[in-house]
């Protein structure tokens, strides 16, 4: 199964008190690309990246992995966050970043059978335009996945932020969201309510992330809320991107209405695995997914336990 992945390509400066600046390939989707290739999946990415340090860095990075790259255009630099850790490794972004994706991108050969978008591509313009019209020309003859992964600082006007979320949201399958992400978006709605109204949007699965607090499934027969794996963490960097790469890698050959008829046993061993590569991640500095060995290993290894259960 090919997947294609659309979005940025970040070098993360990753900061933290009393270390020297470290600088990590990053970026949402290039993370989830990252992924799925450590995984052995069959992927691309469609992102741009400049001539420069970082370009090349993050580049060498993805190929070495087996990312096949697609580049839509050449950004005057490739774009960058100051990620900030506190004691707990929790991150802070600050960006510099332009997303130019040209009108025109260079369609993957063969035709994926599934793509995913997210991030500050789907959303900023004036490349979210043609990430759109890309989705749009590839739904019907693949799945589509999104993940928000929300920058209030680069989100402008709120009604217009959300908005240009929910427009994805309605052109996917799956959505993945932290509950930070929906705390932006809707102030005072609760993750399961936020869930209900995507799934009223068209997405056939909704997936909820709460760091250490677990996560949530819900689909319009079952929801499912589990416990995160206790590891001691690194840092959080690309920790949604990697449960984001290990759903896709679960449910690979499903289509869009096998998706809608997910029980609650499986959204519950979705949810463990997931739980399983995040855990990895958080575990080691930087964006730095599981391999399937290691994917494995950790599944049997971490005491995952899935809280409730209940069909719809």
């Amino acid at each position: 199964m090919s997947f294609l992945v659309i979005g940025e390509c970040v070098a993360d400066i990753v900061r933290a008190p009393g270390t020297p600046d470290r600088v990590h390939p990053g970026g949402s989707p290039a993370n989830v690309a990252y992924g799925l290739a450590r995984l052995g999946r069959e992927v691309t990415l469609l992102t741009q990246l400049a001539d420069d340090d970082a370009g090349r860095l993050i580049g060498d990075h993805l190929k070495g992995a087996g990312v096949r790259v697609e580049v839509g255009g050449v950004p005057a630099r490739t774009p960058s966050a100051v990620v900030a850790l506190d004691a707990q490794g929790r991150a802070a972004y600050a960006f510099d970043i332009a997303w130019t994706l040209e009108a025109e991108p260079v369609r993957p050969a063969p035709a994926p059978a599934h793509v995913h978008m997210g991030s500050i591509a789907a959303v900023t313009e004036p490349g979210a335009t043609a990430v759109l019209a890309l989705v749009e020309g590839l739904r019907g003859r693949a799945t589509v996945s999104y993940d928000p992964n929300v920058r209030p600082a680069l989100m402008g006007d709120h009604a217009g932020a959300v908005a240009r979320v929910e427009r994805c949201v309605a052109l996917s399958d799956l959505v993945k969201a932290s509950d930070e992400d929906l705390a932006w978006l809707y102030p005072g709605a609760s993750p399961r309510e936020v869930a209900a109204r995507w799934l009223d949007l068209g997405p056939a699965v909704v997936l909820v992330t709460s760091g250490a607090d677990g996560s949530l499934a819900v689909t319009r027969r079952a929801t499912v809320t589990a416990n995160a794996p206790k590891v001691p963490v690194v840092d959080t960097v690309g920790a949604g991107d990697s449960f984001m790469s290990a759903v896709l890698d679960t449910l690979a050959f499903r289509t869009g209405e096998d998706l809608g008829g997910l029980g609650a046993e499986y959204l519950a061993r979705l949810l463990r695995r997931a739980a399983a590569a995040a855990a990895v991640t958080v575990s080691r500095a930087g964006a730095q997914p599981p391999d399937r060995g290691e994917l494995d290993a950790a599944g049997e290894e971490f005491d995952l336990v899935v809280r409730s259960v209940r069909a719809s």
